[in-house]
């Protein structure tokens, strides 16, 4: 892999579809708002991190695959570690890099 595929590349595919928040349903059926906070992709994977209203207070956010196809964007959750270690990383690049301080 090359080292331009590494580096995340802002998306909106989500927000142009949802707008700024999405809902989601749990497994146990209870629908919950949730702000799409970024969307980026990683070579040929997109990924979006999401932040509901309790994880607003510890600013976390849960990472997502986006999965594009159909009338609208899916969101699949990420099982592997190592993947959703490197969709962490690229959010945190993303972070810092509109963090300009001197």
């Amino acid at each position: 892999m090359s080292e331009s595929s590494n580096i995340p590349k802002r998306q909106s595919h989500l927000k142009e579809a949802f707008g700024n928040d999405v809902e989601l349903i749990s497994e146990e059926g209870v629908t919950e708002l949730f702000s799409i906070k970024d969307e980026f992709q990683i070579g040929d994977v997109l990924y979006a991190a999401l932040q509901n209203e309790a994880m607003r207070g510890e600013d976390e956010v849960e990472l997502f695959r986006v999965i594009l196809g159909g009338s609208e964007p899916q969101l699949e959750t990420i099982e592997d570690d190592e993947e959703w270690e490197a969709a962490s990383e690229a959010y945190d690049d993303l972070l810092f890099a509109n963090d300009e301080r001197p």
